[in-house]
């Protein structure tokens, strides 16, 4: 696998260097030896390290994850390839799905549209809980006190379920739902 690692307002050490290198030995067994790994590593102006992994692969197939940490680009650089990989399996497990399925049928004439059947979705996991008015500061606290991305919780303002979520910008985003 050949590595193209670049650094935007930031200077790409020899040590994250051979961190990405060791980390993407195991990625390459599952490529082709020609393929490209584009990494990018960015730290924006409130301190937030950004790492972007794109793979570009034939047939039009692009495979891309991103991660971002405050101040730990090591930490970013983990989750970002361990997202890589979990794409990289699920494409070639696609891939072996449909050599399989498709490899002693006749091809459809091309003026024939075939559907690609998607995977079914379905929930795996019900969960009640009991909500409680509370503010929004409150709400916050308790998201931040949980470690969950999002929030459930009854608006003591508006006496109306809310969802309170953390953006990607590190900032929170809060849905109402209107009447």
């Amino acid at each position: 696998m050949k590595l193209n690692i670049r650094g935007k307002n930031m200077n790409v050490s020899a040590a994250v260097t051979q961190r990405i290198e060791r980390k993407t030995e195991r990625m390459s067994r599952y490529l082709p030896q020609d393929t490209e790994m584009h990494v990018t590593m960015k730290q924006e102006k409130n301190g937030r390290r950004v790492v972007e992994l794109t793979v570009p692969l034939g047939d039009n197939v692009i495979l891309r994850s991103e991660a971002s940490e405050q101040d730990n680009l090591f930490l970013a650089i983990d989750q970002a390839l361990a997202k890589m990989e979990k794409q990289i399996h699920r494409h070639r497990t696609k891939l072996s799905k449909r050599l399989r399925d498709d490899a002693f049928t006749p091809e459809a004439p091309e003026f024939i549209e075939e559907e690609v059947a998607e995977e079914d979705h379905k929930v795996v996991r019900h969960k009640q809980f009991t909500t409680r008015p509370m503010a929004v500061e409150e709400a916050m606290m308790q998201m931040e006190l949980l470690g969950h991305d999002f929030f459930v919780f009854v608006n003591s303002d508006t006496e109306r379920t809310n969802v309170l979520y953390l953006r990607k910008d590190g900032d929170y985003g809060l849905m109402e739902p209107e009447a």
